[in-house]
């Protein structure tokens, strides 16, 4: 079987690791089996964290529409309740949009929902 020299591949290979992870502190940014740890742990945090912000949009989108509702009298529960109740089907984004930006729109989705 002929020899094979892996020079070129493996130190191409090890660039690309590095490469990556330029950046991280102290042996995360120069050793390749660091680099590479550094590098799984943080594509699982990036894959975890995409779904956080989707979680977190929702929370503040809650709270916009919960504050919009309470300058009504209405509790942000009642509201989607009654809109659910009578089949408007407003997302909470456009809700949260409308209670921020467009305070009169909100206030005639309301009157609808009661």
């Amino acid at each position: 079987m002929p020899r094979v020299k892996r020079g070129v591949i493996k130190n191409k290979r090890r660039k690309n690791v590095l490469s990556q992870v330029k950046g991280y502190r102290f042996g995360r940014s120069t050793k390749e089996a660091a680099a590479k740890e550094a590098i799984f742990h943080a594509g699982a945090y990036a894959f975890a964290h995409r779904k956080d912000k989707k979680n977190d949009a929702r929370k503040l989108w809650q709270v916009q529409i919960n504050a919009g509702a309470r300058t009504e009298g209405v509790s942000y529960s009642k509201l989607m309740g009654s809109l659910k109740k009578n089949k408007i089907e407003l997302d909470r984004k456009i809700l949260a949009n409308l209670a921020e930006f467009h305070p009169a729109t909100f206030s005639k989705v309301l009157s609808h929902a009661k």
